[in-house]
């Protein structure tokens, strides 16, 4: 059985005493003190509190925020360029490659045969152009031949002309022949008629006369036949016997005929023809005229060229080149290549399959050209504008990591209104919505080897909406009209 002790009485009369607490001691009582712990406690709470809740209230206060964004990029398709058999495939889903890199390759064969049949094709097309131009070499040197042709035949016509005058001339002697004759016959006739000549003189005389009246017309017809030759009438109406047109040896039959020949090789080497009335003289000052110098080699030089032949043979020539090329370019094209650094995707595609030219086989995720496309209310797209700065946190990373950007564009309508069928609110049950406009944030500095972000992934941007825009149309709503040639895509994740 236990027991206490009894507090002592008190003396009557004695004198009591009490002793002050100290100030900071805490009280003595038990439920005092538990209190003070509670109080403290408290208060570094609100403290910490306090502290770490003024960066989130002033984030609240200078930025604007979604949760309705996610992680966007570019997507390659891959598709062959031509038809085939697939001969090998070097890579698989998930896989990354860069640019060049062999993805997928066709059997050659059938190209590689076209391509022997365009490159004989190609030395037939050369062949036959070196024979086009020595086909117009020769051309040009029958026109050469032609021309002095032309040039004998004018000189045919003068020297007809300067026999047509010695026959004039003969004919004249040949009638001062007939007068002497003629007289000679007259006086001996006139003897033998007294009995005073012989009969062998009358004989003689009257032979004399009757040559040189039979050389007379001899003469004449030759002259007739001088004149006919020359295209004249063998006894002019009018003038002597020697009157010519004084361009004959220009107009005359033979030389219009050398003219015509000369025009029609000229043709054939592609110079142009001239009038059918020009005379020699007008078609070679027209063929001289050409150059500068009136160098007829020169003229001939760069007639070869410039001929018809030539420059048809030209054409098959180049026909056939492109021909090559194109079999090249389909034989190269048998080595499907990737055209972006990226993952691949969506792969389809294994050997032994025939393809068609562009048939999807699979495709590439660009792992730095990505962006974020943050749907904000349109209660809260007043404050944005290109420019302005972003903070981005992927639901990957949590806060640990946060990415830096700034705003590029806005998409010019709501996702219902892009939509295949868009919504119609017209219809009387209308029931307000508040709508949300893809905003779209380029990332700055972004690496993919350190923090990687997947397409699709959902992530929380805070648009610094009271900083100072920057970069290119900082401060604007619509972007800058799109230059001819520029980029519209970025470049390693860069605005």
């Amino acid at each position: 059985m236990s027991t206490s002790a009894s507090p002592a009485p008190e003396q009557p009369g004695a004198q009591k005493t009490t002793e002050a607490p100290h100030p900071t001691a805490p009280s003595a009582h038990p439920r005092h003190g538990k209190r003070w712990i509670i109080g403290a406690v408290v208060l570094v709470v609100l403290v910490v509190g306090v502290v770490l809740a003024v960066p989130t209230i002033e984030t609240a206060l200078n930025t604007v925020s979604t949760d309705d964004a996610y992680v966007n990029g570019h997507v390659t398709f891959v598709a062959p360029r031509v038809s085939g058999q697939v001969k090998r495939v070097l890579v698989d889903d998930n896989v990354r490659v860069k640019t060049g890199d062999l993805l997928v390759e066709l059997d050659p064969e059938p190209y590689q045969i076209q391509v022997n049949i365009k490159r004989a094709a190609l030395t037939a097309a050369e062949a036959d152009q070196r024979a086009a131009e020595s086909e117009v070499r020769g051309l040009l040197a029958q026109l050469r031949g032609q021309r002095w042709k032309l040039q004998t035949t004018m000189e045919q016509v003068d020297n007809q002309i300067a026999l047509l005058n010695a026959r004039v001339s003969a004919l004249r002697s040949k009638e001062a022949i007939q007068v002497r004759a003629k007289s000679d016959f007259t006086r001996v006739k006139e003897t033998f008629e007294k009995g005073v000549g012989s009969k062998q003189e009358y004989d003689a005389a009257v032979e004399s006369f009757g040559v040189s009246e039979a050389q007379v017309k001899q003469a004449l017809q030759e002259v007739y036949e001088a004149r006919v030759s020359l295209g004249l009438e063998p006894q002019p109406t009018k003038g002597a016997l020697t009157d010519v047109p004084p361009d004959l040896n220009q107009t005359f039959s033979t030389v219009r005929q050398a003219v015509a020949d000369l025009i029609r090789i000229a043709a054939q080497v592609g110079l142009p023809l001239s009038k059918s009335e020009a005379t020699p003289k007008q078609v070679l000052d027209e063929f001289r005229a050409r150059d500068a110098q009136r160098d007829v080699d020169r003229i001939f030089t760069a007639l070869v060229p410039e001929a018809p032949a030539v420059k048809q043979s030209e054409a098959k020539l180049l026909q056939a080149r492109r021909d090559l090329e194109q079999a090249e370019l389909n034989l190269r094209y048998c080595r499907v290549v990737a055209e972006v650094d990226g993952v691949i995707t969506r792969r389809n595609v294994n050997p032994g399959n025939n393809l068609q030219a562009g048939q999807q086989v699979l495709a590439i995720r660009s792992l730095t050209e990505i962006w974020i496309d943050a749907n904000f209310k349109e209660t809260q797209l007043t404050q944005l504008k290109i420019g302005q700065r972003v903070e981005v946190f992927a639901d990957t990373y949590g806060s640990r990591r946060v990415f830096h950007g700034r705003i590029t564009g806005f998409t010019y309508g709501t996702g219902s209104t892009l939509a295949l069928l868009p919504a119609q609110n017209a219809t009387g049950n209308f029931v307000k919505v508040v709508q949300r406009l893809p905003v779209r944030v380029e990332l700055e500095d972004y690496d993919p080897e350190a923090d990687t972000l997947y397409a699709g992934l959902s992530v929380t941007p805070y648009v610094y909406f009271k900083e100072a825009p920057t970069g290119p149309n900082a401060g604007r709503r619509l972007q800058e009209l799109a230059r001819s040639g520029a980029p519209t895509a970025p470049t390693g994740g860069k605005p």
